[in-house]
């Protein structure tokens, strides 16, 4: 298992993909791990090296006590990056790692290729509703809150025809430590990146998913009106696109970072 010591964290990570490609990271999104990017390191990966890691309070990676901040899972990435020498990357990010994302393109433009922020918010109201989720999860658990979850994560359409790939997100979400899951709560709770994103310069996609209740479209038209250099693509899916529709996410991306060579 490779990891990483920054910042009171152990952050755990994983590269694959071709040797000497460029670099595409992959950030998960709040409740998940790594493997929610199986998709995408299966149609990738002849492509580009791949870099994914779990999130602090994620995963395989440690739940240090108390609250996240962007800041800080920010600086996870650029002291991965660091320790595995690669200067500049495409960085993707779904949720809370499109949040991720969005701090990168506004504190480290110089280490960030293209940058994918997919079903995600620059600011995510209200902060009683992440208060609420710290206190129930805290108190009773990840069991607590995963039905809600994965009813607004997957369409009903989708649970119905991909049973197996909703138990195992489901999975993942009951076995996030509950500390990492409030860290992190914390995190997007105290979020307000609408006026810093008009910063970024670095080519941008935004995609949404049409059926989306977690981060609905307006939450990425908002994005596009305020980033110069984003465009949005959307999908037929609902909060977690790249596992309901992953030839479409796969497409979109595909086609967004294949520009830079073309």
């Amino acid at each position: 298992m490779s990891t990483l010591d920054i910042e009171n964290a152990t952050i755990h990570y994983e590269l694959s993909g071709r040797e000497g490609a460029p670099l595409l990271v992959l950030s998960n999104s709040l409740g998940t791990n790594l493997s929610m990017w199986d998709a995408q390191v299966a149609h990738f990966g002849d492509r580009y090296r791949i870099l994914r890691y779990d999130q602090r309070g994620h995963g395989r990676s440690s739940a240090p006590p108390g609250e996240y901040s962007f800041g800080q899972l920010g600086r996870d990435v650029v002291a991965l990056m660091d320790y595995l020498g690669v200067e500049k990357a495409h960085f993707c990010g779904l949720s809370m790692g499109g949040m991720t994302g969005m701090w990168l393109g506004v504190h480290a433009p110089h280490r960030v290729d293209r940058l994918v922020l997919a079903n995600t918010a620059a600011f995510l109201p209200p902060k009683e509703l992440w208060d609420g989720r710290v206190r129930t999860v805290t108190e009773k658990g990840m069991g607590a809150i995963v039905d809600a979850v994965v009813e607004r994560w997957f369409s009903p359409e989708f649970q119905a025809s991909d049973p197996d790939e909703v138990a195992r997100v489901r999975a993942m979400i009951l076995a996030t430590l509950p500390a990492g899951y409030a860290g992190c709560c914390a995190a997007i709770r105290d979020m307000d990146q609408r006026e810093d994103i008009r910063s970024i310069r670095v080519p941008t996609l935004v995609i949404c998913g049409s059926k989306d209740p977690a981060t609905p479209p307006a939450q990425a038209e908002e994005i596009v009106g305020h980033v110069p250099q984003a465009r949005l693509v959307t999908l037929e899916a609902a909060h977690l696109s790249n596992i309901e529709d992953p030839a479409g996410f796969n497409q979109a991306v595909a086609r967004f970072l294949s520009e830079e060579q073309g």
